[in-house]
């Protein structure tokens, strides 16, 4: 950790809480006096991680540690183990040289109300690092590290229950390609026993990402009513998370919604050109509000694809950068129910596994408010009256109406590039080279009615279909007896379904699927299109009874070397083996056992 570049580009710009307005003046301050309060005018406090005695390094992802910039054998040192416990910064409080730790300041609604100040109540971010081979900067984060002003009235700690599923999901969603927040390392704190339904332990985990900025970052900056202040965060967001101004997408025809430019839009706008006509022109506010709706319709498209069901989509679990965020109750989908949900306090199933899409544009439109303002002064936004004065009550009925048809035809924008991405993920889960316009109603929506009404394991579905060769389906009779492999080890499954009813109904599909695989691949290179599917559909996942048999076996059972072997097999989830624990693996990528289907978990954590 401490050959890796540090900055704190965050904190040399954005405002800190006026109660500590330099690392001294918190420093100097007893780890007590920064508990919870209200924290207003700034996005971050200076907040030290407490200390943690005889912490345990529980397990690392190797493919972190490179993508950070370390070396393999470099967690082997004491200065990782005592950074990611939170028993090292990077600060000399001799000097004041150095990087200084914080917490960010934000608020949410949190299903569907406005829930007022949240921010980092347990998550402590150390510093900045850019990986210099890929010129990345992630922020470097501990969650579990202690109370901070944002805490409420929660204890500033993690359990390792929830801290072990965060450790592996987050490496698992990166290998799949979905973007996400990353996991670093797992440790153990033996001596913090933590109170949720019972008395648990307690951990760490040392996690990053390019920004943990949030659209609750800006819903709580509009609900105090800062103009400039919300100025100044979008201004950061374009210059110092994005990759400046004219890296964001320029305007698009209203003819070209659902066109190439959609879903491929030109760039290299100048900062302060204003495109499109009158009255919806468009400023460089708007190109950056479109750059986040874009970046989390593809984030939500891939969830779909692959079943992965977040549990808790409120404001502030929303990513400015399009991450997967803040791993609460998320599971993958076993069989495939649209209306899941993993979390068992969510009643009403507003953030249930078909609601995903529209409840990621939901929170965008919350963002949209965030921004009307600015998105709303169209050429006017750099105008020193309405800087210094804002919106004149002449000027407002031109500027609510610019915005709210702006934000209108993101809307558009949004379903545009979500059904883009959607669809070029099936089509490869399901191995064709081609696009036709039934795909959709002919290929796709059969094969979800099919799994639901029989119950079918939706990414097992995926993997056994790989396997499937055309001449082992030529034939009626061959379709009904593959069928076969798609039914759970009980048999058939789902109201009124029999047998030869389930094989009848797969074996239609299947024909359906043969013409076209056929069609894209000719009869001689099954064993080419089996390589390229099961390259995207995975093996193995996560799924929540596999990560709960690995928490019980870690904190009841004192297991250490399972971490590793789960997180290898999340890792590399499209192997096929990985010589590790044979009846593990066999039992892990296997039939779901029944009475583990569809497993709900609760928010605490």
């Amino acid at each position: 950790m401490n050959e890796l570049p540090k900055s704190n580009v965050f904190t040399s710009i954005l405002p800190p809480d006026a109660a500590f307005k330099t690392p001294a003046d918190s420093h100097k301050a007893s780890r007590q006096s920064l508990g919870p309060r209200m924290v207003k005018g700034s996005l971050y406090t200076y907040v030290r991680p407490e200390a943690v005695q005889q912490p345990e390094l529980l397990g690392i992802s190797q493919r972190a540690m490179t993508d950070i910039g370390l070396k393999v054998g470099d967690e082997t040192s004491e200065d990782f183990k005592a950074t990611v416990a939170g028993n090292k910064i990077y600060w000399d409080q001799n000097t004041g040289c150095g990087i200084y730790p914080w917490a960010q300041c934000y608020g949410g609604y949190q299903f569907g109300s406005w829930a007022g100040q949240l921010g980092d109540g347990r998550a402590i971010s150390l510093f900045e690092t850019t990986n210099p081979l890929t010129g990345t900067r992630y922020e470097i984060q501990l969650k579990g590290a202690g109370k901070t002003p944002y805490s409420r009235f929660a204890d500033g700690k993690a359990v390792l229950r929830s801290s072990i599923r965060e450790f592996v999901v987050s490496e698992a969603l990166n290998a799949l390609g979905i973007p996400t927040t990353r996991a670093l390392s797992l440790t153990l704190l033996p001596h913090a026993h933590v109170r949720r339904e019972r008395l648990e332990p307690g951990a760490i985990v040392c996690r990053f990402a390019q920004s943990w900025l949030r659209i609750g970052t800006f819903d709580i900056i509009r609900a105090r009513g800062d103009r400039a202040l919300i100025r100044t965060l979008a201004n950061y967001v374009a210059e110092n998370v994005f990759a400046g101004w004219s890296s964001l997408p320029a305007a698009l025809e209203p003819s070209q919604a659902l066109s190439k430019s959609a879903i491929d839009p030109p760039r290299s706008v100048p900062e302060k050109e204003i495109q499109g006509k009158q009255p919806v022109e468009e400023n460089r506010y708007t190109r950056l509000y479109r750059e986040i709706v874009r970046r989390n319709a593809l984030t939500v498209a891939k969830w779909q694809a692959y079943a992965f069901t977040n549990g808790v989509l409120n404001t502030d679990n929303t990513s400015l950068f399009g991450l997967s965020l803040d791993f609460g109750p998320f599971a993958f989908l076993d069989n495939f129910d649209p209306s899941y949900t993993p979390n068992h306090d969510d009643n009403s199933l507003r953030y249930c596994y078909k609601n995903q899409p529209s409840i990621i544009w939901w929170n965008l439109v919350r963002l949209g408010e965030s921004f009307a303002e600015l998105i709303g002064a169209g050429p006017q936004v750099d105008d020193e009256s309405f800087i210094s004065n804002g919106v004149t009550e002449a000027f407002a009925p031109e500027l609510i109406k610019r915005a709210e048809t702006i934000i209108t035809n993101v809307g558009e924008e949004y379903k545009a590039v979500f059904m883009h991405e959607y669809t070029e993920l099936m089509r490869s889960r399901l191995g064709l080279l081609s696009k036709q316009e039934n795909d959709f109603d002919e290929l796709f929506s059969e094969l979800l009615d099919t799994m639901e009404t029989l119950e079918l394991d939706f990414n097992h579905f995926f993997r056994r279909l790989s396997s499937i060769k055309a001449s082992d389906i030529a034939t009626e009779d061959q379709k009904k007896r593959a069928a076969g492999r798609f039914f759970h080890a009980e048999g058939v499954t789902g109201l009124g379904n029999t047998e030869k009813s389930a094989r009848a109904r797969i074996g239609q599909w299947l024909e359906k699927w043969r013409v076209r695989v056929v069609g894209d691949w000719g009869e001689s290179r099954d064993e080419e299109r089996e390589r390229a599917m099961k390259a995207v559909n995975p093996n193995f996942i996560p799924r929540s009874w596999v990560l709960d048999e690995v928490i019980q076996r870690v904190e009841h059972g004192g297991e250490r070397d399972v971490l590793s072997r789960i997180m290898n097999m999340s890792l590399n989830p499209f192997e096929e083996r990985w010589g590790m624990n044979e009846e593990e693996e066999k039992r892990w990528t296997g039939d779901v056992p029944r009475g583990n289907r569809q497993m709900m978990c609760s928010c605490s954590s």
